[in-house]
């Protein structure tokens, strides 16, 4: 495993907490009480983000994912709950897909399959890279990064490569999760909204949630509602349906 920066809060059952692109652990601070009052929360930084320096080399989802699984067999010590947001949520994705005896229960935040997922043309500026390197964003990263603010274009290049490029799994691969999930969207999010239904519908167990008068950044837009959502989900049992039709028994169940 890389020298992957964490926190751990609280105390309880495990859940890993996966930020999402350009961002670090501060992103679940203004939930962190909620979490923490039913879960010990591990709150690592992905290899390039928050404190955890970056490698050579581009970005993978294989890697993020190959990188989450060491996190959870080495400090986690075995199966906890992963809760992901954005490139968190596709790398939570894949290490269910991998590793299911590691993941418990399954939250996705905005998160996608395939590249095709992701609202078109978003990435396709040339300017892309040097519009997200004069934003605010570069000095959020300067305040923690090992490796200096001056390697935040760095970053940005083989961040906005993997979202161009992945990730590439395919609608029947979904049908291999096996963890309970609540797949969450806003509804005007830069992933869009039947890409979202797809991911639905393509894990057999899974629930699904839709953000009215958000966007991607709906953890930030409406956390309380967002956290709100997760914690019911991973803390109540689910319920019998009345009129069921997607969970409705087969025959000979």
């Amino acid at each position: 495993m890389i020298g992957t920066w964490y926190a751990v809060h609280g105390s309880g059952e495990p859940l890993v907490y996966l930020h999402g692109g350009f961002s670090d652990a501060r992103e679940l601070d203004r939930a962190l009480e909620v979490y923490t009052a039913h879960f010990r929360v591990f709150t690592p930084e992905r290899r390039g983000h928050g404190r955890t320096p970056d490698v050579d080399g581009p970005y993978s989802l294989p890697g993020f994912a190959a990188d989450t699984v060491a996190f959870l067999e080495e400090v986690v010590g075995g199966p906890a709950d992963l809760v992901g947001y954005s490139a968190g949520a596709t790398t939570a994705l894949h290490v269910a897909l991998e590793r299911p005896d590691l993941v418990r229960r399954l939250v996705l935040i905005s998160g996608q399959f395939h590249v095709e997922g992701l609202q078109a043309g978003l990435l396709d500026s040339p300017d892309a890279v040097a519009e997200i390197v004069a934003s605010p964003l570069a000095t959020a990263y300067g305040e923690l990064s090992p490796d200096g603010i001056e390697h935040f274009p760095v970053v940005v290049a083989k961040v906005v490569e993997l979202a161009r490029t992945g990730p590439t799994l395919a609608f029947e691969q979904l049908a291999e999760v096996a963890a309970r999930t609540l797949v969450v969207s806003g509804d005007d999010d830069i992933v869009h909204l039947e890409h979202t239904l797809q991911l639905y519908r393509g894990i057999p167990n899974s629930e699904l949630a839709v953000v009215p008068g958000s966007s991607h950044l709906l953890v930030e837009e409406k956390p309380e509602l967002v956290t709100r959502l997760v914690i019911d989900f991973l803390t109540i049992d689910p319920v019998p349906t009345i009129a069921p039709i997607r969970r409705a028994p087969r025959p000979g169940q």
